[in-house]
């Protein structure tokens, strides 16, 4: 028997944050999509499928965002510093896993 939760985008999604301010939600799908993110900051070119969300092209010099790889489980992040891009896993039932005390 395999707990799927772990391995399951449902309920999961893409938050695209710039200079600390979310500026897109993107859902997993099946088929791979492309997201051109372009900002006064600069331009990052995220891939999207059901297996997670990476940084395929990137305007900023070191291109760490780029060598990270893919990522696919809540509250794993990508970030590209140059750019001010945040690209985040989040959970849409995420009431007490983001509790502040």
């Amino acid at each position: 028997y395999i707990n799927k939760s772990f391995i399951t985008t449902e309920g999961k999604y893409i938050s695209v944050q710039v200079n600390g301010e979310e500026i897109k939600q993107i859902t997993f799908g099946k088929e791979k999509k492309v997201y051109p993110i372009r900002t006064s900051f600069g331009l990052n070119i995220l891939e999207v499928d059901n297996d997670g969300v990476r940084v395929i092209e990137a305007s900023c010099p070191d291109k760490l965002d780029v060598k990270f790889g893919k990522i696919n489980k809540v509250g794993q992040a990508i970030i590209c510093m140059p750019n001010r891009l945040v690209i985040q896993i989040k959970s849409r039932q995420n009431n007490d896993l983001d509790v502040v005390n």
